[in-house]
């Protein structure tokens, strides 16, 4: 785009050699920066927060913006997909935040509560396409899953420096409880045993 800018002024010039070339100066970094890092904190809190999960997977498989971060590890040590569950959606957006809330110094525990908040909200959704019959499953598991990341997830949060045993407590008690309806749903022949 700057060179095309470019090109057309030497053609301008070129053309009209009697009238003054003027150029406009040169933004500087300072100038660039703030305003580049306010857009990019805007778009981070609007793919975060605003955008439907299938309009921002469709960000994500695009990569747009390219400024952004869109690097991810899945579902990190959990399954993308467990049991058939789409949970890796909810995931990416969820990585999504977590780096570049990290990337902008915005990563305090007000915000990983917000990013950790719609994490549960995108994997429910996600539970909205399952079958009736496993659907309590795949919400019961995503109520796992925002415990785990709610416990062990704090990574690099300002003012965090080691998993909150309260937290912990709760992720255990979703666990014994998803543990349980999955015992039942095997005794039923729901899933395999």
């Amino acid at each position: 785009m700057k060179l095309t800018a470019a090109f057309a002024l030497v053609l301008g010039a070129a053309a009209a050699p009697a009238a003054p070339l003027v150029v406009a100066p040169r933004q500087t970094a300072e100038l660039v920066a703030p305003r580049q890092t306010a857009e990019l904190v805007a778009l981070t809190d609007r793919y975060s927060f605003e955008l439907t999960l299938p309009a921002f997977s469709a960000r994500h498989a695009a990569r747009d913006p390219p400024t952004l971060d869109w690097t991810t590890d899945g579902c990190s040590s959990s399954p993308d997909n467990p049991l058939g569950f789409p949970f890796l959606p909810g995931c990416h957006r969820h990585d999504f935040g977590y780096r570049n809330f990290k990337i902008q110094t915005r990563f305090t525990e007000s915000n990983r509560l917000r990013l950790d908040n719609k994490l549960r909200v995108d994997l429910k959704y996600q539970c909205q396409s399952v079958n009736d019959i496993v659907r309590s499953l795949c919400n019961s598991l995503a109520d796992v899953y925002y415990a785990a990341v709610r416990a062990f997830g704090g990574g690099g949060t300002q003012g965090i420096l080691e998993a909150d045993p309260v937290l912990v407590r709760e992720y255990e008690a979703k666990l014994a409880a998803h543990n349980a309806l999955m015992e039942e749903a095997r005794q039923q022949g729901i899933i395999p045993a």
